[in-house]
Formats: C-alpha cells, structure tokens, sequence
C-alpha cells in the first residue's frame, strides 16, 4: 500500500519536472505548395459532393481574371521580378493619391506567393499580398534614404522601384546608390511610397522611422492588394500584358 501511495505521489511530481522543458524556434521556412489533382488521384465522390457548394462560392469570388501576366514572376533577393513589379505598382498608385513618389519599397517579407503566367485572377493576387497592407507615403531627407539603403543593403535587398540602382557587397554593405541616374543629394527631400507596416521601422528598416509628412490613409480600400487588382485591370483595358524584368536595379559585388 506504501508503494502505491509514493508511486502516485511520485507521478504529478515527474509531470510538473516535465513541464520545465523550454523550447524555442530555431528557424522558419515558407514555400508555396499547389493542391491539385496530384494530390488526390482517388477523390471521395461523397467528400465532393458536399464541398461542391463551397467551392462554388470560393471560386465565385478567387475566380475573377484581372489581367495578364507574360511571364511566371517570383520575390527574391537581392532582385526578383515580381518584387520589381510591386514596387512600381505603389510608384503607379501614387496619382489616386495626389502623390507624386521619388521611388517604391515593398518588402520581400510582405510578398507570400509567385505570380503565375497567363491569367491573373483575385486569388492570385491575394496569394502575393494576403496581408492588411496599405499604401502609404513618407518623405525622408537624402541622408536617411542613404541609410534606408544602407539597411537594405544588410537585409540582401528588397523589392525596389524602376530608377534605383544599388550596388551592394555579398556581407550586406552598400557601395553606391543612384536615384535616376543621379547622386543622392543629402540634403533633399525625397518622396517614398512603401506599405504602412514599414513606417515603424519594422524588418530592419529602421530609416523609416525618421520619415516626416505621412499620408497614411486607413480604409480598407487603400490595401496594396487592391492596388495590384487596380494596375492589372488597367493594363487589361490598354491592351496591355504585364510584364517585369531583372534591370540591375540592386547588384551584388
């Protein structure tokens, strides 16, 4: 009877010891995995005979084409295509605003999936940037872009505007940087459009912070993916397929 007594007593004692294990996350890894028949070359008949109704409905809304894209685009360091575009959609977007911006940053961090060939529908479009991003603008003096740059320059690159060239070493430090083919002046203003979630200084880039005259507009009409929608809708009516090239725009030495 005394062993079971010291048995039970013993077990909530090894239970409490257990729980003093501490665990962290060493590393996060993300990619993009395509559900398709691949994965399901048996479909249960009854399983899809009750989501019928609900896919219709997702399809209803994901399914509508908002352009075309030439060719399969991707977010990478220290350039990628897709990034690229981005990056000029917020300089586009900036007429609706009044604005008139010097050059684009979007974040690699806010960019969640490739763009596909072909047709460009809403889904495709909220895969990229599923996040309550909005577009925003913010002016920053010519020595806190250069450190903007600088921060970039340690992060491996983000994505940039059409006129920035950077050159950049592979230890994340900035060699030169031009704006339009030209110097940047320390002592000017520069006008930025970015995303809303950077103005804090948030994924390393801390210039931001420095940033003065924000327009920040908060309604949820002003979310980059409705940016992205609104370039790709216009260039449909134009005739036109978007497209997006590597130009150099941030090179590693």
């Amino acid at each position: 009877m005394k062993k079971t007594i010291a048995i039970y007593l013993l077990l909530p004692m090894l239970a409490l010891t257990s729980c003093k294990h501490h665990y962290e996350v060493a590393s996060m890894q993300r990619s993009r995995i395509l559900v398709d028949s691949r994965y399901d070359a048996q479909p249960d008949e009854k399983a899809a005979e009750f989501l019928k109704p609900y896919k219709h409905q997702v399809d209803s809304v994901m399914g509508p084409v908002v352009g075309q894209s030439a060719r399969y685009m991707t977010a990478k360091r220290p350039e990628g295509t897709l990034s690229n575009l981005l990056a000029d959609i917020l300089v586009w977007a900036g007429k609706d605003y009044g604005e008139q911006p010097d050059f684009g940053l979007y974040n690699m961090g806010g960019v969640r999936a490739d763009l596909p060939k072909g047709l460009v529908t809403y889904g495709d479009v909220l895969d990229v940037a599923p996040f309550e991003n909005r577009i925003s603008f913010v002016t920053l003096k010519g020595d806190v872009v250069l450190d903007l740059f600088r921060q970039i320059a340690k992060t491996g690159g983000e994505g940039m505007s059409h006129g920035v060239r950077m050159v950049i070493t592979k230890d994340g430090q900035l060699v030169s940087a031009t704006l339009h083919g030209q110097e940047i002046d320390p002592q000017k203003d520069y006008r930025v459009t970015t995303i809303d979630y950077l103005l804090g200084g948030t994924d390393k880039l801390d210039a931001f912070k420095r940033g003065t005259n924000i327009n920040a507009p908060k309604d949820a009409s002003n979310n980059t993916r409705f940016m992205i929608m609104n370039y790709f809708r216009d260039m449909q009516k134009q005739g036109k397929v978007v497209d997006s090239e590597i130009e150099g725009r941030i090179t590693v030495r």
